[in-house]
């Protein structure tokens, strides 16, 4: 289930985020490492064709086997064409979905990447539309100063 749409401005302000030049262990740090690289527009980063490109929140446990959770922030392409294997954005029967598109020969089908649900399959006389790839993912692990 979606919960919001996002649309992206066609020239997005710029938000310069530094970037250390190492990459961080999920063990121990090295404090030795505290060399700032650049500077990382996140803009730059998620956002490819802005014309193109929106943003949804996700409701739901479906895709937590690719790292979507329930309150993360899709971004979404639509200017992709949605090849096997992408994770997309589809109204199915006029309700939107997030899931991973299996496409083998005329078979088309949406997984989604939770045991505890069934994929999708498409059948004659159902509707479906990709709305888009979804490009990216934004999580917040902790909001404000709580």
């Amino acid at each position: 289930m979606i919960t919001a749409f996002y649309h992206s401005d066609s020239s997005p302000p710029k938000l310069a985020v530094p970037v250390f030049s190492s990459r961080v262990p999920a063990g121990f740090p090295s404090p030795a490492d505290d060399y700032l690289e650049a500077v990382l527009d996140l803009n730059a980063l998620l956002i490819t064709d802005p014309p193109a490109t929106f943003m949804v929140r996700v409701a739901g446990d479906s895709m937590v086997g690719a790292g979507i959770g329930s309150g993360d922030i899709l971004v979404v392409d639509r200017s992709l064409t949605p090849m096997h294997g992408d994770v997309v954005l589809a109204i199915v029967d006029g309700d939107f979905t997030v899931k991973r598109l299996h496409k083998r020969g005329s078979r088309v089908a949406l997984i989604p990447e939770n045991p505890a649900y069934a994929a999708i399959e498409l059948h004659d006389g159902q509707e479906l539309q990709i709305w888009g790839v979804v490009t990216g993912c934004v999580k917040q692990f902790r909001q404000g100063n709580r």
